[in-house]
């Protein structure tokens, strides 16, 4: 009898914790709540992909276009699009909307933010996309673009803040320089920065990183219920796939390991296979060497296995590849960033013939430059193929930067 009435109390306590819904309600949900009071009475473009939904996962595109109180009257998409129909890199044209019949501005293309002539109907731009925290990552510069164009044209700029899925403590890698601002990596912070998307636009905002400094009326919706230390699973939140490659919130820490030696289209970091961003592996490789040599390294939070496989697409598609897959057991505890250079420095090693900055092709190295911020990453790099010699340069910034954050922050 005491067993069946455990059984049923904690029954109940589990139908009790659904039924309140996640712990952490994102900006979205505290707009509806709020009665949608900052949109009243205008006219809104939203910016916003599939992770734009609420806490039940209805999309905030139909919530904006079926509110009384606010209009909406055009969409913008970012790289992948609205709905998430378009691949990573696609260079999208606008395009009607089928559920909406909204046009679609899209904001990867031939154009990256919003023209005057769209803007001329429209009160207020209001961002909501899910982000990973990592600056290569195309989101955040469609967002600064977009806060440029609304400042540049007199109008409001709101964001509907959304957890960040590495935590909002952890920062990595050095400042992007001046020569190297590109769309992967827009602004000058960190690789890995630490902030949601209300944060982050607040300190783009407030700190003159747009261009020519100039800065947007911007109002940032918090979110209610998120800390700092929060993982993405402890905020009770569902994933929704940021991107093809990003399909649950592992995926996004994953993307830091491997994403700057990704570039070079050498060595497969998983993607074309289920297991975008988890590996290191390339035909040449002896897995199980290279798996006892990796975890020869002694790093906490990470383990590495031997893995033989064949990529659908992409780096290696339709070949034997071997290697590791990398399983992080506690993100926290590692430098990030720091695994795709320990295994560059272990490949030199074992295979010294096989350098992936000779093997690449030109323009891949460009590319690798640009989402590292800096040539000084590879150049230091090269000379030893050891990751000691760039782990100061890697972290020269990220005290300061810390710093200068903090006063943007929005969460304990």
């Amino acid at each position: 009898m005491k067993n069946s009435l455990l059984i049923m109390f904690v029954a109940l306590c589990t139908a009790l914790s659904f039924a309140e819904g996640p712990k952490v309600k994102t900006g979205i949900d505290v707009l509806k709540k709020n009665n949608f009071d900052i949109l009243k009475g205008k006219r809104v473009g939203l910016i916003t992909n599939p992770t734009g939904v609420d806490g039940n996962l209805k999309s905030t595109v139909d919530i904006l276009f079926e509110s009384k109180a606010c209009k909406l009257v055009a969409l913008f998409g970012p790289e992948h699009g609205v709905r998430g129909d378009y691949s990573a890199g696609d260079e999208i044209s606008s395009y009607t909307d089928k559920t909406t019949g909204l046009t679609v501005y899209s904001l990867y293309g031939k154009y990256k933010k919003p023209s005057a002539d769209i803007l001329k109907d429209i009160d207020v731009l209001v961002y909501d996309i899910q982000d990973i925290g990592c600056r290569s990552y195309t989101y955040i510069s469609t967002m600064g673009l977009a806060m440029e164009a609304a400042a540049e044209n007199n109008k409001e700029f709101v964001v509907l803040d959304r957890p960040n899925p590495l935590g909002g403590l952890k920062v990595e890698g050095n400042l992007v320089e001046d020569s190297l601002i590109s769309f992967v990596s827009q602004f000058k912070i960190p690789y890995v920065y630490g902030l949601t998307c209300g944060e982050l636009a607040r300190l783009l905002n407030d700190e003159g990183m747009l261009k020519n400094g100039v800065k947007c009326k911007l109002t940032v919706v918090p979110m209610k219920g998120w800390k700092r230390k929060m993982s993405f699973k402890e905020t009770g939140l569902q994933w929704v796939p940021a991107s093809p490659h990003i399909p649950n919130t592992e995926s996004a820490i994953y993307y830091v390991t491997t994403g700057i030696m990704g570039e070079l289209e050498v060595v497969s970091e998983g993607v074309g296979y289920p297991l975008p961003f988890q590996t290191f592996a390339a035909e040449w490789i002896d897995a199980q060497k290279l798996a006892d040599k990796m975890n020869g390294l002694n790093l906490e939070g990470v383990i590495f296995r031997p893995i033989n496989f064949k990529p659908y697409y992409g780096t290696g598609a339709k070949k034997d590849l071997h290697g590791v897959q990398i399983h992080i057991t506690d993100y926290r505890k590692f430098n990030l960033m720091s695994l795709q250079f320990l295994f560059m420095q272990v490949n030199h090693q074992l295979y010294p013939d096989k350098n992936l900055f000779e093997l690449c092709k030109k323009d891949r190295i460009n590319m690798f430059d640009k989402v590292s911020g800096s040539a000084k990453v590879r150049e230091l790099f090269t000379q030893n193929f050891k990751y000691s010699d760039i782990e100061d340069f890697l972290g020269k910034d990220v005290k300061s930067f810390k710093e200068k954050s903090k006063k943007y922050y929005l969460y304990k």
